[in-house]
C-alpha cells in the first residue's frame, strides 16, 4: 500500500515509534534515526537479549540509522535525509527540531511537499505546552481514566492507551495528508497532541454529559443490564455476555432451557433480582472453557475474558505474525540507508564518519 513512501522517524519510546511501525507494516520504507545513546526504549524494562521488549514490539520493519544530532556533520546528514523523505515523524519538545535545523520551515525550503508530523503531549501553543507529561497524564486529563473505577477509585491501567491511540491518530493523519498531497500537490505540517487524541475518543461521553449531566457515557452499557456484563465461572475466571439485541438474549436463554429469563433481559443486575441470582449461579456452574464452547455453538454474544497469553485459545483471534523484526543493533543500517537515499560515495561516508556524524 505504501511502497515507495520514505519515512524519516526521529521519535523515541512509544507513541511515535508505534505510528512509524504502522506505516512500515503497510509497506513504507521507515528509517529510524537514533542518537549514539540509542532510543531509551532499547534499554528500558524487560529485555530480550540486549534490547528492551517495548523497543522490539514497536519498531518492527524499520531500519536503524545512528546520527549524532549534537554534531554539525550529523545534523547535515539528517538534513539531507529529510530532503529525500516523504514523511518526517518527530516527538521532541517544541523548538528542539528548529534548533537542530530540522524544523518544518527549514525542511520545506528544500522539500516543499513533505508531510511533517509533530507528536506532542499537549498543544505546543497552549499554556501547558512546555510541561513534561506521559500517558497517565493524558488519560487523566481527558476524562478517560475516570471511566475505570472500583468503588470510586480510579484504576491504574496496565496498557498505555493514550500513547497507542496517539500513534493510531498520527498514522491516520499522515495517510490523509499523503492523499491530499497526491490529489493537490501540497505537503502538510501535522500538529498531533496525545491529549487531543484521547479527547477524540470521548465525544459520546461529552454529549451525554452536556445533555444529562451523567459523566460515564452510555449508562445501559456501563454494567446496568443483566444481559450485558461480566460473570464469574466455576474455575474463578470470567465470561463476557453482550446480548443487547433480543434475538441474542433469546438464543442464550433457550440454549440453557431457561425461557423464563427472556423477559428479564433489560433488568438490573442486583441481588434483589431473582433472575440475576439465577444467571450468576448458572455461570458459576461451568468452567470458562465450557462457556466458551457454549458461546461458539450458540449465537448469543458470549466470549471468554482472556489474558494476553490465552488469546490463541479462541478461534476469534486470527493467527498473528510479527513480520520483520525490529533493528536489534543500533545504527545497523546507517551506511545502507545513506547509500540508498543519498547515493553516498565511500569517500563521503568516511568523511562524515570522521566528522562524528555517526559511528
Amino acid at each position: 500500500m505504501l511502497q515507495g513512501i520514505r519515512v524519516l522517524d526521529f521519535t523515541q519510546n512509544l507513541p511515535g515509534p508505534f505510528a512509524g511501525m504502522r506505516l512500515a507494516e503497510r509497506g513504507a520504507d521507515v528509517v529510524k534515526v537514533e542518537p549514539p545513546s540509542g532510543d531509551p526504549a532499547r534499554y528500558a524494562g524487560e529485555k530480550k537479549g540486549e534490547n528492551g521488549l517495548v523497543f522490539l514490539a514497536n519498531n518492527r520493519g524499520k531500519k536503524s540509522v545512528c546520527l549524532d544530532l549534537k554534531n554539525m556533520a550529523g545534523r547535515q546528514v539528517a538534513q539531507r535525509l529529510a530532503q529525500q523523505a516523504d514523511v518526517i515523524l518527530e516527538s521532541f519538545r517544541p523548538g528542539v527540531m528548529d534548533r537542530l535545523g530540522l524544523g518544518y520551515e527549514s525542511i520545506i525550503a528544500r522539500n516543499p511537499t513533505v508531510i511533517y508530523a509533530s507528536l506532542t503531549g499537549y498543544d505546543p501553543e497552549g499554556e501547558v505546552g512546555h510541561l513534561g507529561s506521559h500517558d497517565l497524564n493524558y488519560m487523566a486529563l481527558s476524562g478517560m481514566l475516570a471511566q475505570f473505577k472500583e468503588q470510586g477509585k480510579p484504576i491504574h491501567p496496565t496498557i498505555l492507551l493514550a500513547d497507542l491511540v496517539g500513534g493510531v491518530t498520527a498514522t491516520e493523519s499522515i495517510l490523509a495528508a499523503l492523499y491530499q498531497r497526491r490529489a493537490h500537490g501540497r505537503g502538510a505540517h501535522l500538529h498531533l497532541s496525545l491529549t487531543h487524541a484521547m479527547l477524540g475518543l470521548m465525544g459520546t461521553h461529552d454529549m451525554i454529559w452536556r445533555e444529562t449531566g451523567q459523566q460515564n457515557g452510555v449508562a445501559l452499557l456501563g454494567g446496568s443490564l443483566l444481559s450485558y456484563g461480566l460473570y464469574q465461572t466455576k474455575d474463578d475466571k470470567w465470561i463476557a455476555i453482550a446480548a443487547l439485541e433480543p434475538k441474542f438474549w433469546r438464543n442464550f436463554c433457550e440454549g440453557l432451557d431457561q425461557p423464563h429469563w427472556i423477559d428479564a433481559q433489560y433488568t438490573s443486575p442486583h441481588e434483589e433480582n431473582e433472575i440475576y441470582r439465577e444467571v450468576c449461579r448458572t455461570f458459576a456452574s461451568r468452567t470458562r472453557k465450557e462457556w466458551t464452547q457454549f458461546g461458539l455453538l450458540t449465537d448469543c454474544c458470549l466470549t471468554p475474558v482472556l489474558e494476553v497469553g490465552e488469546r490463541q485459545e479462541h478461534p476469534g483471534i486470527p493467527s498473528f505474525s510479527e513480520g520483520i523484526d525490529a533493528p536489534t543493533v543500533l545504527g545497523q543500517d546507517t551506511e545502507g540507508v545513506l547509500t540508498e537515499w543519498l547515493n553516498t560515495s565511500d569517500s563521503q561516508m568516511q568523511e562524515w564518519q570522521k566528522g562524528g556524524a555517526f559511528r
